[in-house]
């Protein structure tokens, strides 16, 4: 169908990664060589080791895990915002090499407060999307070899895309006190709200205290606040409870 929804997969990620970590935050303050580091991380309690180190501001060494994800069903609008996290590296399926010329309809994104409005406005912006292919279409028969690299100007912020993505854990720390905040945008939201999910049961102790500002205190967007700490904090408990039990 071309409409398509969000859905993220965890295609990758450090192995143990909180062992890593706790082995390569040892390194800076132990006097043990490698062998005596990695015997230490394999008995100590890990977590509450990295608890302190994180309190402590000393945030550098949880870049050592990194954590790679399939995100599928995105807008290109998407695109455009979550490649501004610079320490993140990104694969994109490209619109010039990859045509959607004679496709019914290419698919794309639906903003929910539009499918909130009823089947016809989502009929009325699927006929919007339908005219982008024609145009798509007229273009890609004008051009000939290679259309898709200029036919693709006339495709819309709502055409989907693919993105692999790749980002150690403390850029996902960032991108989480960002993205999952009431205040951002809603679809990179929920791609921040499920990402986590995928994340955070792997390294507890990292992500403990993951999330937007208000998970953690007052909330950092002062008059522009969203009002619902509260809500937030409890879809957070949630999560957590339920990836202690997975």
């Amino acid at each position: 169908m071309p409409e398509v929804k969000l859905h993220v997969t965890l295609i990758a990620h450090t192995p143990e990664p909180e062992k890593i970590i706790a082995m390569a935050s040892r390194t800076c303050y132990s006097a043990l060589d490698l062998g005596g580091l990695r015997d230490r991380a394999e008995t100590a309690d890990n977590g509450a080791y990295i608890r302190r180190v994180l309190a402590s501001g000393h945030t550098s060494v949880v870049e050592h895990a990194s954590f790679t994800f399939g995100i599928e069903g995105v807008s290109r609008t998407l695109l455009a915002q979550i490649t501004r996290h610079r320490l993140a590296s990104f694969s994109v399926q490209s619109q010039r090499y990859v045509s959607v010329a004679g496709k019914e309809l290419f698919d794309y994104v639906c903003p929910p407060r539009i499918a909130a409005l009823g089947e016809e406005a989502r009929a009325k912006y699927r006929e919007q999307m339908r005219t982008m292919q024609r145009w798509y279409d007229e273009w890609s028969g004008s051009l000939g070899e290679n259309a898709a690299e200029d036919a693709r100007f006339v495709l819309p912020g709502a055409a989907a895309t693919r993105i692999t993505m790749t980002m150690n854990a403390r850029e996902l720390l960032h991108f989480f006190s960002l993205r999952m905040c009431n205040r951002a945008q809603w679809e990179i939201r929920e791609l921040a709200w499920q990402m986590y999910a995928l994340a955070a049961p792997l390294a507890p102790a990292v992500f403990e205290q993951a999330g937007p500002g208000c998970a953690r205190g007052a909330c950092p967007e002062g008059k522009r606040s969203c009002g619902r700490a509260e809500d937030v904090r409890a879809r957070l408990a949630k999560m957590r409870e339920r990836g202690k039990d997975e």
